[in-house]
This record gives C-alpha cells, structure tokens and sequence, in this order.
C-alpha cells in the first residue's frame, strides 16, 4: 500500500524546531495518521527520505523560484539546472543577490512571485525573513533531488515516490479565515490560538465544505495536535491531507497529480492551489 507523507520542514531544524513528518494511509475514503516522526537534523530528514516504500508526499517548502527573478539574475531556466546552480551558492550569497533585487524595486514590489502565490495565499519563494522560505528552498530541494524522488512536472524520478510542494496555511485559511492557530513565540500561545487549532482538527475529522479530504485518528493523536502550540505538527498533518487529494487526483486518471496541466515547469505550483 502507498504511504501519504506530510512535512512540515524546517531549514535549521533542531531538537526545539525539528521538521516534523506526518504519515499515514487511505482507509475507507479517509485517511487515516499512522504516526508523526521528528526529524532533529538535515542527516535525520536524508535518512527518513531513504524510506524506499512507495508515498506521495506533500511538503510545505517552496520548490521554485519566480521566473521573473530568474531571468533578471540570468540564471538557468531549466529547472533542474536552476536548482543545481541555487544549491551551489550560499545562504549569504542568496541573500544578497535576493536583497540587491528588491531594494532595486519600489515599495510595494519589492519581491518577484510565482504564479501559484496569488491562489494559494503563499509568501514569495524568495524571501529570506519571516519566514526564510528560500533558504528553505535551498534546504530542501537538493535533498528530495539526491533521494531520487519523482517532481511531477518538474523533473523526473522514482514514480513510487512523489514529492510535491504543499502549504498548510492555504487549507487553514479556508476553515479559520485570519484566525491564527500557532506562533513559535511562547508568549503568544494563547488561549484563542489554542480553541482555533481544536476547531481547524474538528473540521479536518469531521468534515468541511472546504476541505475536500477527512482524517482519521486516534484520541491521543487528537489532543498531541492540539497540545503542539507551534502548529507544526498540524501542519505536517494538512500537509498529509493535500498529498492525499493530490494522490485521489492521479487514481482519477490525472497525470500530475491534481497539478495545473499549463504550470510553469521552472516556478512550480502548490498542489490544490
């Protein structure tokens, strides 16, 4: 049986901030969370990629850049030479390169974006702050690369290992609108953020019009969910779920997995945007 894979990952993960991997299965039209791994470093999150049982995962980093942003640097449009030459660079030499552009742009436009941003509700693959999803980029990408996994869209590989790029907050949004159900800041874990992830749960096990896939867990699971107040176990979890429809998609007959057939092969697009 096909595992489904959710990460919520982290560039710099350590035994505070681990990247978080949610897997489970399909179970009688729902899925059903089997466990939530850990991951504490990069080497443990290589190591958890070498799983060589088949999944389709859902990762929430982004796996492209604006084109725009690539033409203006005059890096490779080929995407998997583009990703070659990003992971050849270093963290201050991304954040340079990303800084002279935007402070060459007016307020306001600072960042390029990829098309799939505007549905998806998503930050600019190229910011480095707040969050650092380029570096997360940067992170990421050449590991799922080096495990040989399958890129639909984007690049090929091992079919029985799909990686496609997913964002929890795309799915929260639809149930909590801007209510906000985590912070990594202590001070910040409050009450209202605690009774907003009890209801961002309650709609993904019991249903709702705007989550087009049901999980299935156990109590315990449940209140492990709820206790996490930096959501990053309930994202590896909506991950789950969007790698889940994206897997409903490809058992429908559709050949990229729920993706849009006129995606831009350089940018990418989050899965269900």
């Amino acid at each position: 049986m096909r595992q489904l894979l959710g990460c919520d990952f982290s560039s710099s993960p350590t035994k505070r901030k681990a990247i978080v991997m949610a897997w489970g299965a399909w179970q009688h039209q729902r899925v059903v969370l089997d466990h939530l791994q850990r991951c504490e470093s990069l080497d443990q999150f290589k190591h958890a990629l070498s799983n060589s049982a088949p999944w389709v995962g859902g990762f929430d980093l982004p796996f492209g850049l604006p084109r725009e942003l690539v033409l203006h640097l005059g890096w490779p449009t080929d995407w998997l030479a583009c990703m070659q030459h990003y992971a050849s660079l270093s963290r201050t030499q991304i954040r340079d390169q990303f800084a002279a552009f935007c402070d060459a742009r007016p307020a306001g436009g600072k960042f390029a974006h990829r098309a799939t941003d505007g549905p998806a509700g998503s930050s600019p693959s190229m910011k480095w702050v707040n969050p650092p999803v380029a570096f997360m980029l940067h992170a990421g990408v050449p590991l799922l690369l080096e495990a040989g996994v399958h890129f639909p869209g984007l690049h090929s590989g091992d079919a029985t290992r799909v990686a496609l790029e997913a964002y929890p907050g795309m799915w929260a949004k639809r149930v909590l609108g801007a209510r906000s159900y985590k912070s990594d800041t202590p001070a910040k874990q409050t009450a209202d953020r605690l009774i907003a992830r009890k209801d961002l749960l309650h709609a993904m096990v019991w249903g709702h019009e705007q989550l087009p896939v049901r999980l299935k867990m156990t109590t315990a699971q449940q209140d492990a969910l709820i206790a996490d107040a930096t959501g990053d176990s309930m994202d590896a979890v909506l991950c789950m779920l969007q790698a889940a429809w994206a897997d409903q998609q490809h058992q429908a007959g559709h050949p990229l997995y729920g993706l849009p057939s006129d995606m831009d092969p350089l940018e990418g697009w989050i899965v269900g945007a």
